[in-house]
């Protein structure tokens, strides 16, 4: 069978799941996945052959498809701000939001200039998308990055080593973390940095029915939810470590809930930060913001 007559038996099986434009994506994206074809091999190829082997491997990831695994996890890999990333059930799987906030720092970090490096801290880093794409585009970095999972750090150590980048990864629990001054005990000196930035869980439990079951049966909780009792506990934890350990003209980045952009505002004015940005991201709510506290 020829892939472009699998095309037809793909689509039917996955048309009561899925709209069009997803299912062809889907289609491709495993194309150059298992056949290492781009959809322009495949325009010019139209009689590729597809093996029995090669078969059952579609036959397997339609399988997963129909009880809406992430294409993501099925494959193993996605792509993240031009690199490729290992994700897992372990990691939640990298969005287009946050390529918009890791744009912002860099973009930031272009004004600046550092003439012995830039320091950064990303607490959370779960895959190390963040901190890996940071490490990747910023020159004369240091980059660390924390996570409470060991699991997840494993994978962004991975995802360091694909990227060919030098990333301090620490196992820590931040709401356990009185300061942030541990990370270089061997020097005796206070640890300070020009950037921390935080994808912190912030999705309460009242909003667990707008979840996709794609997000919600396979996506790790521990990175995604929050009590609804206090919805900002991350934001108010990693802002106050912020107010011992950013340096001098450092600024504080989060990643936040749509649904509190004002909230997440009034909560670091009350601790005092300064030239506070709220952004929208690219579908218009309201995902990010910025501060500094000097």
């Amino acid at each position: 069978m020829t892939i472009k007559n699998y095309r037809t038996i793909f689509n039917k099986e996955l048309e009561s799941l899925f709209d069009e434009q997803e299912i062809e994506s889907f289609f491709f994206i495993i194309v150059e996945k298992l056949h290492q074809m781009k959809r322009i091999d495949l325009a010019l190829n139209p009689e590729a052959v597809l093996d029995g082997l090669h078969l059952k491997q579609w036959k397997s990831i339609v399988a997963d498809l129909k009880r809406q695994k992430p294409i993501q996890y099925i494959l193993g890999e996605t792509e993240f701000f031009g690199l490729k990333f290992e994700v897992n059930e372990n990691t939640l799987i990298p969005r287009p939001e946050t390529e918009e906030l890791v744009q912002w720092i860099i973009d930031d970090e272009k004004k600046r200039e550092y003439k012995t490096g830039c320091k950064i801290l990303d607490i959370g880093t779960g895959s190390g998308c963040i901190a890996v794409s940071l490490a990747k585009n910023i020159p004369r970095t240091e980059v660390f990055a924390i996570d409470v999972s060991e699991q997840a750090l494993t994978t962004a150590i991975k995802n360091a080593s694909i990227n060919a980048v030098n990333v301090h990864f620490i196992n820590a629990n931040v709401l356990a973390l009185d300061d942030l001054n541990n990370f270089h005990a061997d020097t005796g000196h206070p640890t300070f940095f020009d950037v921390i930035v935080s994808n912190p869980p912030y999705v309460r439990n009242l909003e667990k029915a707008e979840i996709k079951p794609n997000v919600l049966e396979y996506e790790p909780h521990l990175a995604l939810f929050v009590e609804d009792t206090d919805a900002l506990l991350f934001y108010r934890k990693i802002a106050q470590l912020a107010l011992k350990n950013l340096s001098p003209k450092g600024k504080l980045y989060f990643e936040i809930n749509q649904y509190l952009g004002n909230e997440t505002v009034q909560l670091l004015e009350s601790l005092g930060f300064k030239n506070i940005e709220l952004r929208k991201d690219i579908y218009g709510n309201d995902r990010m913001v910025s501060a500094h506290y000097s």
